[in-house]
């Protein structure tokens, strides 16, 4: 059994204080005022309330730490080494239709590099957290990444792209599934990418990947997948905190995965030729 570092502690609280108010925030959905910054791009005043919650809690402990959030935007600290990159909601548009499955998502990024990671599924009361060198956990239980070797015998998970992406985007997602749907045993989109690597992480599914998220969608993620002894890969060998197109499973399954989206890709390359 392993105990998280002291800032580790002060994230962890600062997940679930953000989570006690989404929790009452979902039980009132139909009455939340929601706008639209883009064409898939929802925000509702559950988003700002659990994002000041975070914002208040973390400064009051690491007053200096910058931070990076979807709401806010990014805030410079006095501390120029260390910052926290947060999602208040990640699965708002679940979030909005009433649907149990979304979370809270906290990294801290110290020196270009991710150190902690915590996801709470808020709907579960699981909280998934993880630092490095210290492994990747489930409230008090070690958490290890599936050990499955074949990619017909594994369960994937994904994201769409979003409504308002180019036709281009949905046409090269549509080849990815059609490359990869008969090579595995089953394909999932669940809407919440922080909660799909944090199930990487606790071995639920053997992989993920999705193209063009934020860094506050994966940073924590990644911390998670890779204390798990999982890997994380951008998906065409370029910077997954850059891009945000992103691959994780274990060591075996990542490369099956990685090599049937070159196939989608090579697909399409001669589509347009022919």
């Amino acid at each position: 059994m392993s105990k998280p570092s002291p800032v580790g502690a002060v994230m962890i609280a600062a997940a679930r204080a953000a989570g006690r108010s989404l929790a009452r925030d979902f039980g009132e959905v139909e009455n939340l005022q929601v706008s639209r910054k883009g064409p898939a791009d929802f925000v509702s005043n559950a988003d700002t309330r659990a994002e000041e919650t975070i914002y208040t809690h973390l400064m009051k402990a690491r007053p200096g730490y910058g931070f990076v959030m979807e709401e806010r935007g990014t805030v410079e600290g006095t501390d120029k080494s260390n910052r926290f990159i947060v999602d208040p909601l990640d699965g708002t548009l679940n979030f909005l239709h009433g649907q149990p499955h979304y979370s809270v998502s906290i990294a801290l990024e110290r020196d270009g590099q991710m150190l902690t990671g915590v996801v709470f599924d808020v709907a579960k009361n699981e909280i998934f957290w993880a630092e490095t060198g210290r492994g990747a956990w489930l409230e008090q239980r070690k958490l290890r990444v599936a050990t499955r070797k074949k990619l017909s015998d594994s369960v994937v998970a994904t994201g769409t792209p979003w409504h308002g992406k180019s036709e281009e985007a949905h046409t090269a997602f549509a080849r990815e599934m059609l490359a990869m749907t008969p090579a595995c045993a089953g394909i999932r989109r669940y809407g919440s990418a922080a909660l799909d690597l944090a199930w990487v992480a606790a071995g639920r599914f053997d992989g993920f990947w999705e193209r063009n998220l934020k860094s506050w969608d994966i940073a924590a993620g990644i911390v998670l997948v890779r204390e798990a002894g999982g890997v994380v890969a951008e998906i065409d060998g370029g910077n997954v905190m850059t891009t945000g197109s992103i691959l994780a499973g274990n060591e075996d399954i990542v490369p099956l995965v990685q090599e049937q989206l070159r196939h989608a890709g090579a697909f399409g390359r001669q589509a347009k030729i022919s």
